[in-house]
């Protein structure tokens, strides 16, 4: 879990961030703010750096800062679908054991991600849900690899998955156990956008899966969940309000909070 430190710098950014969905900050004063943030370096590109490295949302026109999730189109955002599979909850030290995501730009899958996590042990139950053994474990790459990895071939992405909440957790804790860049990127939850556009009785993934016949062959697979949860995307955008234009839009529009125009 982060620390004292982590968790209060994470709080403050946060509270900043709700700053720049009010209205955009001038410069000087988006500056002022980051100096205020307990841990930050001094320097105010090495800040901006930081920032950027964690996927933190702006950009600087004309000396004010905006959420760049308010300028960027979704026509011109490239959105990655991600899912993981792990041996259990953060909070009861599960490990991951596989992780799969698909990079989604203008209608059109444009790369992929997919791999099995090194992992000393698997527990039954798991091994049962998701078919993932320890021998198939035993020769893959170790935690440190495949989330430096994931983290170069996230970038600045969107990041979408269902029940998103859970994996951005997870993964965003194994990123500052490993001393990489955590995540502080937009993120948009497929379960939230089935439930403002598709009645279903159900939203959990694999009923979604057979209920809109999108019928992915496989379920509890790091990849295949991903592949579904794009599906769900895309049949959810289809009854998508003409006045979502922007990822703000979007994002806002699955809280069911008022978007801008």
């Amino acid at each position: 879990m982060r620390d004292v430190g982590e968790r209060n710098f994470l709080l403050q950014v946060g509270s900043l961030l709700d700053k720049l969905q009010d209205s955009p900050l001038d410069k000087q004063v988006f500056e002022e703010y980051l100096s205020g943030i307990d841990g930050f370096c001094g320097d105010i590109n090495v800040q901006y750096e930081i920032l950027r490295a964690f996927g933190f949302p702006i950009i600087e026109q004309q000396n004010k800062v905006f959420l760049s999730t308010q300028r960027l189109s979704l026509q011109d955002a490239t959105l990655c679908f991600v899912d993981i599979e792990t041996t259990g909850a953060i909070k009861k030290d599960g490990e991951l054991i596989e992780i799969g995501a698909i990079k989604y730009h203008n209608g059109k899958i444009i790369d992929s991600f997919e791999s099995y996590v090194y992992a000393p042990f698997v527990p039954e139950d798991i091994t049962q849900l998701t078919g993932i053994t320890q021998e198939d474990l035993s020769n893959a790459p170790s935690c440190l690899c495949v989330l430096t990895k994931f983290r170069v071939f996230l970038q600045d992405c969107i990041f979408v998955a269902h029940n998103v909440d859970f994996d951005y957790a997870f993964l965003d804790n194994a990123f500052s156990k490993h001393k990489i860049p955590g995540l502080l990127c937009p993120k948009i939850c497929t379960i939230d956008l089935a439930r403002r556009t598709i009645p279903a009785p159900r939203y959990k993934l694999s009923f979604l899966n057979e209920f809109l016949g999108i019928n992915t062959p496989i379920s509890h697979r790091a990849y295949a969940d991903a592949l579904t949860a794009l599906e769900i995307y895309k049949i959810a955008s289809l009854h998508f309000p003409d006045s979502l234009i922007s990822v703000q839009d979007l994002i806002d529009f699955s809280k069911g909070c008022s978007h801008h125009t």
